[in-house]
């Protein structure tokens, strides 16, 4: 039982319930948050392992928020896995320094596969 933190970020809460239901069955603590102008809050609060974000959410995008993490100190290394159905998704959140990138709809293996690398590497 590993008790990794991870924090969802995604304006669906479908997307939110289901990844936090998966994480969960896997062991992991799971913070999710709909909206992502909380998120930066949220992460000096909860102190999460690795963050999954989604690219397309209103008011501030997943990149905007990814490039407001990678400017700050204390959370600049945090693993943060991109999440999104653009098709230029994942140049966009390697732009921005996401760590790994999954494309919607996404493979719930992968993701858990993806998330247990990152945090190894921690």
């Amino acid at each position: 039982m590993n008790s990794k933190k991870i924090m969802v970020c995604d304006d669906d809460q479908g997307i939110l319930d289901v990844l936090q239901m998966l994480l969960e069955s896997e062991g992991f603590t799971v913070f999710t948050e709909i909206n992502s102008t909380n998120l930066i809050k949220q992460i000096h609060i909860d102190k999460p392992d690795l963050i999954l974000l989604d690219l397309w959410m209103p008011l501030l995008s997943g990149d905007q928020v990814l490039k407001a993490i990678r400017s700050t100190q204390e959370i600049k290394d945090l693993p943060v896995i991109v999440l999104s159905a653009s098709v230029d998704g994942d140049d966009i959140a390697a732009d921005a320094g996401a760590s790994d990138f999954v494309a919607k709809p996404f493979d719930l293996d992968d993701i858990v596969s993806k998330i247990n690398g990152l945090l190894v590497l921690k």
